[in-house]
């Protein structure tokens, strides 16, 4: 297990969080290639999540609200960051299926130890994972 933005090559990647800027694209492309098996893990990952509630919005207004007119900010000094080093934003946050090719999803909100565990040893085991009702849920 890792946490790493490169990897080598590996039998299972597990994958969570949506996709929001280019950097993300970029990680998740480079991850799909090394992984022999994807498993995208949790809400965000499977289908945008609470991320991708701003989706409806214009990215720009977003933008202005939270970084020049929110109530806490010194109007005249705020600004939206535009450093080279910060990744492009995504004009929407994206499931990571429709980036790349996921072979598992393991839903929840997240996704308990127990039901993390069982879905692993499942795969590890070469059966398909099958989960019981009781380790899933959407908190």
């Amino acid at each position: 297990l890792t946490d790493i933005k490169h990897c080598g090559p590996c039998d299972i990647g597990l994958i969570e969080g949506g996709v929001c800027n280019a950097e993300n694209v970029h990680v998740l492309r480079e991850f799909r290639d090394n992984c022999k098996i994807l498993v995208a893990i949790g809400a965000c990952a499977i289908n945008g999540g609470l991320p991708a509630q701003r989706n409806h919005l214009d990215l720009q207004d977003i933008l202005i609200e939270v970084y020049q007119t929110g109530p806490s900010l010194d109007a005249e000094h705020a600004q939206i960051p535009n450093d080279p080093e910060l990744p492009l934003l995504l004009d929407k946050v994206r499931p990571i299926r429709e980036v790349v090719q996921v072979d598992y999803f393991l839903d929840g909100c997240p996704p308990s130890g127990d039901a993390i565990w069982k879905f692993l040893t499942d795969l590890l085991a070469g059966r398909t994972p099958s989960l019981p009702y009781p380790l899933r849920h959407f908190d």
